[in-house]
């Protein structure tokens, strides 16, 4: 934290905003199955479709939550848009997920609704 954060009350007040906000954004399992394959690479509509087992259109629907929120950002390749994360602190609260729950397993899998062992709670 720095010390302007920690002094001045209408910043933290500000960078709260900005945090529960993005983590409103996360609060959906779609949309983090979503950001988490996007985590590792560019993926259209119909990739994240049979990836998550869903039908484009929720995808599609959850996707334009993504982009308003400014967290992702497209581009077309002639009738594909590739979507991706835009949004660096969603970029980095995404690999800190990604380590925690779905990276390589690195112990044994994790408890029920908890994180993997060797990682904090």
């Amino acid at each position: 934290m720095t010390p302007d954060l920690a002094m001045n009350p209408e910043t933290m007040r500000a960078a709260a905003d900005q945090a529960s906000g993005l983590l409103k954004s996360l609060g959906n399992q779609h949309r983090l199955m979503i950001l988490c394959a996007l985590a590792q690479d560019e993926k259209s509509v119909g990739q994240l479709a049979a990836l998550l087992g869903i039908r484009d259109s929720t995808v599609s629907q959850h996707l334009a939550i993504l982009r308003r929120d400014r967290i992702i950002a497209g581009r077309r390749d002639g009738q594909t848009i590739w979507y991706r994360i835009d949004s660096d602190p969603a970029r980095r609260v995404m690999q800190v997920l990604y380590d925690a729950f779905c990276g390589p397993q690195d112990a044994a899998p994790p408890a029920a609704g908890g994180p993997r062992s060797g990682h904090p709670a």
